[in-house]
């Protein structure tokens, strides 16, 4: 009897297609739901799909049903739409009922009462960490540039900040120079407070990029992410490196992350899970 397929609920960028990639080359198949407004619309093509509105619960749950999936896989970034614009139909309706406060309790809340539903629909919510092991990094430097005392100073500050950030479920990221924090990430994302910082550089050294997962953080639906974009963006802002959680990080494209921060004479630097014991 032929696996049933994965089903992939697919925002933006690269990754739901990678996951895809990896499913097919372990002899799986998949079906992608890609968001409207959300899904790359030339890299859906070319796999078996069907776009829906994002709060269009019903649809979403009755398309994977008829696709035959019972994994489901949450991938992508999707921008978290006003309560006013969402546009439920009848079973989103009922489901945002049941989500209840999560709604308002910030983004892993709300995620966690996302798969939780997703299960108690009769689905396995897998994370896309399961599928893309070779996009979690590895721990120390990766390319030619390590920190140096100044940087790794710098990065366990960001460490702690991140971590207060996120036990306020507020983001998954800061920049860190000399001490000073610069920036950090809230609903803006990443890029957006990588272009903040570059105009707060102080003189001296530039500042460090940290993401990690925020305590108790749900992986299976919004782990941090890292991409080629993310650290020419940080070059133009002057930043030294880049600190990720190995593990707990996504790398969209490991090898050209790595050699986008070599040209660009950046560090691109692995927290093991030692270090971040450490940094407590």
């Amino acid at each position: 009897m032929t696996a049933a397929p994965v089903g992939i609920l697919a925002g933006g960028g690269p990754l739901p297609f990678q996951v895809a990639d990896s499913v097919r080359a372990q002899g799986g198949e998949v079906f992608i739901i890609g968001f409207q407004d959300f899904v790359d619309p030339d890299l859906i093509r070319a796999w078996p799909h069907r776009i829906i509105r994002l709060a269009a619960a019903g649809e979403i749950l009755s398309t994977l049903r008829a696709a035959g999936c019972r994994d489901i896989v949450l991938i992508g970034p999707v921008k978290r739409p006003a309560l006013r614009d969402l546009r439920p139909d009848a079973e989103g309706a009922r489901l945002l009922a049941r989500v209840g406060r999560a709604l308002f309790s910030g983004d892993d809340g709300l995620l966690g009462a996302l798969v939780r539903i997703f299960g108690e629909e009769g689905f396995r919510v897998r994370g896309a960490h399961e599928f893309l092991t070779r996009s979690l990094g590895r721990p120390g430097a990766m390319g030619q540039y390590a920190p140096d005392n100044l940087a790794l100073s710098d990065i366990r500050r960001g460490i702690a900040v991140v971590r207060g950030l996120g036990a306020l479920d507020i983001g998954q990221g800061c920049i860190v120079q000399d001490s000073l924090v610069l920036a950090v990430e809230a609903i803006e994302g990443t890029d957006a407070m990588i272009a903040r910082a570059g105009g707060l550089r102080q003189p001296g050294p530039g500042g460090v990029l940290v993401k990690m997962l925020k305590p108790g953080q749900e992986k299976r639906a919004d782990m941090p992410t890292i991409g080629p974009q993310t650290i020419r963006n940080a070059a133009t802002a002057g930043l030294r490196g880049i600190a990720f959680e190995t593990g707990g990080t996504l790398l969209t494209d490991p090898a050209a992350c790595e050699a986008t921060a070599d040209r660009s004479g950046l560090f691109l630097y692995g927290l093991s899970p030692a270090e971040l014991l450490g940094a407590d």
